[in-house]
């Protein structure tokens, strides 16, 4: 049975639209490309690999970081950090003083401190060969230091180049300098005159260098820095941009079990940059808290020491009659007085004098927040205060006035940022404003209720004498002043011992430190693998787009499920020098290929007594046609058969130049009458195999081949010989072949590996599916398997057992060695 074809007669009628339709990829030729190509990625991997060493050695600039991890107690009571204003929740806890100290670290105005304090607006590095790299202050051999009052040129190099000793040569760039310069002191841009370029300057230690656009000296590092630099390279960049990029390097988080320990983080280039700005930046933070928390009550003492010298003098005012009436009146005590009675009127006239205290301490507090200068406040704690909500309020306030002094500095009055921050202080003073109304309610209620109180346990003092009633109207008065005067100087007490007792809210539990940690980024693995994952995607996408591109049919499984077109054989890659390779080599495996096409003819024709005239064609030429015709030809007359090879490809003659015979004259001639059949057929060195050449080429190839008389011809043919093979011209550029099919009664159609393309098997598949050509059988010709001479379809003949001639020359591929083996050591043969 024809390999192929017992599928087709399983299958009945198929659907046409899915015949001639091949596969848009193939993957299993693509991975055979890849092995093939092994050493582009190897080479691609070598490649890489030196990329990313180069690129981690003298290119990648290491980000460091480093943390510090600090403690906050909940125990502030001033206005600077809100207790319970801010509806934050983490871990199901409030956490109001964490993320206020969070906005405080990440603030503008705390880390423009910093940047003032520490100079961070000087950069600091050195430049090898090829990288160069950022170095900490501390780690340069000196500082610089520049005058501020000075107009700077920022974003301008300073090299520093050792001369010897103390001194250092001053070289600027060749060019870049700018009429444009910085004053650290307005903070701004000023313009000036044109100057030259300053001359390079050899300077020492604690010598100015002077020139149009910069001002400095060099300080001496008190600390020497054992590492050796051959230059040192500064630059200056503005307050606005070091903040801007400061605080994006610094990160706030709160540890997940215990929301009051925060852990701040701080990347940079350089690992001892990190630690000692963390380190001086939580310092001076908490310098900064304790500083806050002691404003209050410094405020709270003055203002309880000033009512404490009024309420005095009313004291002994009071004090001074109470004794006069003693001795005037001579009433050092009243008998028969209702001392129960009086005492309840000492008492709530003692919480009145609380009351009084409280909305005298209000008042000063309204007051404070109308005069706008908050660092006046008193304790809320004098006033009786316990909502945390006003102290955000007056917080927000204090952040607003002094967000509004920087705004205008930069807008008019009547600015559209302007006209926004006066509406969000008008907003939170009428908010801190509606609180204090609740507070002078209440009071006003509460001291109503306790005059209401006194004026009933009074109504009996009526029944008293008029110098007893006075005698205890001033004893009372001098009662509620003395507890007046006692709850202030309670107050004042804890007021001066919580003074005393002051200590920063902020607890450091790890500072930050040099631990030699490992560089955070980049991530030069990572950056490794991606370089040479790159680079070995590149084959493959080559690889990839060219299989995807390239049509041409490499696969007999997919050619045979795509045409469903049974196939009659598979021919090798011919290695001899012309084409008559059955009668060269005999003994060869192509030859073998031929004598298998031969057997399965026999299941595409019918077997009678009349000739078989079998047509050979192809898409385009260079295909093998004619090798395949001049071949089966060879096979045929070498079995005894009576065999002619007519080559009837008039516009391409090549079959005589293999048989060395006269193309003189030919079919051509004999289709237009000028010679007798005789003259052109051509005896060869096979008994049973006559030749019939194409001839000249005519000028109507098409005409002569539909005529009557060549179809006469192959009649007359038939009664002389029992096979006549048929060199046709290609069916993809003619349509001559087609017509010759008619009178064939097999055709063998010709596709080459990797040669055929695709789309050209697609006019013949549906012709055969439509019955419009009959007795059609495929021939794979120049095949070149990898494992050998086998066809992967199940028949193929095997170099390496001493059969064939190829074999003496034979080696047996790497693959194929290790699988015989394994299946001789495992007994699978």
């Amino acid at each position: 049975m024809i390999p192929g074809k017992e599928n087709l007669e399983r299958s009945g009628s198929t659907q046409t639209e899915k015949e001639g339709a091949f596969a848009l990829f193939d993957f299993e030729h693509f991975l055979r490309r890849v092995v093939k190509n092994w050493y582009w990625f190897v080479l691609m991997a070598m490649l890489g690999y030196g990329i990313s060493w180069v690129y981690s050695k003298y290119y990648a600039q290491r980000i460091y970081a480093s943390n510090l991890s600090l403690s906050i107690s909940n125990n502030t009571a001033s206005y600077f950090t809100p207790n319970q204003s801010i509806n934050f929740i983490w871990g199901q806890n409030g956490n109001q003083d964490g993320i206020y100290l969070k906005k405080m670290l990440l603030s503008r105005s705390h880390n423009e401190y910093l940047v003032k304090q520490l100079d961070l607006y000087v950069n600091y590095t050195t430049k090898g060969l090829i990288k160069q790299t950022y170095l900490d202050k501390y780690d340069s051999p000196i500082f610089l230091e520049i005058d501020r009052s000075h107009l700077q040129q920022v974003n301008y190099s300073i090299t520093l180049i050792p001369r010897g000793g103390d001194r250092y040569e001053v070289v600027l760039p060749d060019e870049g300098e700018t009429t444009s310069l910085y004053s650290f002191v307005t903070e701004n841009f000023s313009n000036v005159s044109h100057y030259a370029r300053p001359a390079n300057k050899v300077i020492s230690v604690n010598e100015w260098y002077v020139s149009p656009n910069l001002k400095f000296k060099l300080v001496k590092n008190p600390q020497p820095s054992q590492i050796k630099f051959d230059n040192i390279i500064f630059s200056l960049s503005t307050v606005n941009q070091t903040v801007n990029s400061l605080v994006s390097t610094i990160g706030v988080d709160f540890d997940k079990e215990i929301n009051t320990i925060m852990i701040i983080t701080k990347s940079g280039f350089n690992l001892n940059g990190t630690v000692n700005f963390l380190n001086t930046s939580v310092d001076e933070l908490q310098k900064k808290r304790l500083i806050d928390r002691n404003t209050v009550d410094k405020n709270t003492e003055n203002y309880l020491f000033d009512n404490l010298a009024k309420i005095r003098k009313k004291l002994d005012s009071s004090a001074t009659l109470l004794n006069h009436m003693k001795i005037t009146e001579g009433l050092y005590d009243i008998k028969d007085r209702d001392e129960k009675s009086l005492q309840r009127i000492k008492d709530l006239e003692t919480k009145k004098a609380v009351i009084i205290t409280k909305i005298n301490s209000l008042n000063n507090i309204k007051n404070t927040l109308a005069s706008q200068n908050l660092d006046r406040m008193i304790s809320m704690n004098a006033a009786g205060i316990e909502d945390g909500s006003f102290n955000a309020t007056v917080s927000e306030l204090k952040a607003l006035y002094l967000k509004r002094r920087e705004l205008a500095l930069i807008y008019t009055p009547n600015s559209e940022p302007m006209r926004e921050i006066n509406r969000l202080i008008n907003e939170a003073r009428g908010n801190s404003t509606g609180s204090l109304k609740n507070y002078y309610t209440n009071y006003l209620n509460e001291l109503s209720k306790i005059d209401h109180q006194i004026a009933g346990e009074s109504a009996d003092l009526v029944t008293y004498p008029e110098k007893e009633r006075r005698y205890l109207d001033v004893e009372r008065g001098y009662n509620m002043i003395e507890a007046t005067y006692n709850s202030l100087l309670t107050k004042q007490n804890e007021t001066q011992i919580r003074v005393a007792t002051n200590k920063s809210d902020i607890t450091v539990i790890d500072n930050a430190k040099n631990l030699g940690q490992g560089p955070i980024a980049p991530d030069v693995k990572k950056t490794k693998y991606t370089i040479i994952g790159g680079l070995l995607l590149l084959p493959l996408l080559i690889l990839g787009l060219s299989e995807a591109m390239d049509n041409r049919v490499r696969n007999i499984k997919e050619l045979l499920q795509a045409t469903k077109i049974p196939l009659l054989g598979v021919v090798g890659k011919n290695t001899h020098e012309n084409n008559l390779t059955v009668l060269d080599q005999p003994r060869s495996s192509i030859s073998e290929a031929f004598r298998g096409i031969r057997a399965n003819l026999r299941f595409l024709h019918k077997e009678n007594d009349k000739s078989k005239v079998i047509l050979v064609t192809s898409s385009v030429g260079g295909e093998g046609k004619t090798y395949v015709s001049i071949n089966i030809a060879s096979v045929l007359g070498l079995s005894g058969k009576k065999t002619i090879l007519l080559g009837m490809d008039l516009r391409k003659p090549k079959i005589f130049g293999d048989f060395k015979i006269d193309n003189k004259y030919g079919i051509s001639n004999y289709l237009t009458g000028e010679v007798k059949m005789e003259e052109i057929i051509n005896k060869t060195r096979i008994d049973d195999l006559d030749v019939a050449t194409s001839g000249p080429i005519p000028p109507n190839p098409s005409e002569l081949l539909m005529s009557q008389r060549n179809i006469e011809f192959i009649e007359e043919l038939k009664n002389h010989y029992d096979f006549i093979i048929i060199d046709s011209p290609p069916v993809g550029l003619v349509a001559d072949s087609f017509e010759l099919m008619k009178y064939a009664d097999a055709s063998i159609y010709v596709v080459r590996h990797e040669y055929t393309e695709k789309y050209m098997l697609k006019m013949i598949t549906e012709k055969y599916h439509k019955h419009e050509v009959q007795n059609l059988g495929l021939v794979y010709n120049d095949y070149q398997s990898q494992q050998g001479y086998g066809y992967g379809y199940g028949y193929g003949y095997g170099y390496g057992y001493g059969y064939f001639d190829e074999d003496k020359n034979y080696r047996e591929p790497t693959l194929i060695k290790i699988r015989n083996k394994l299946r001789k050591l495992f007994g699978n043969t």
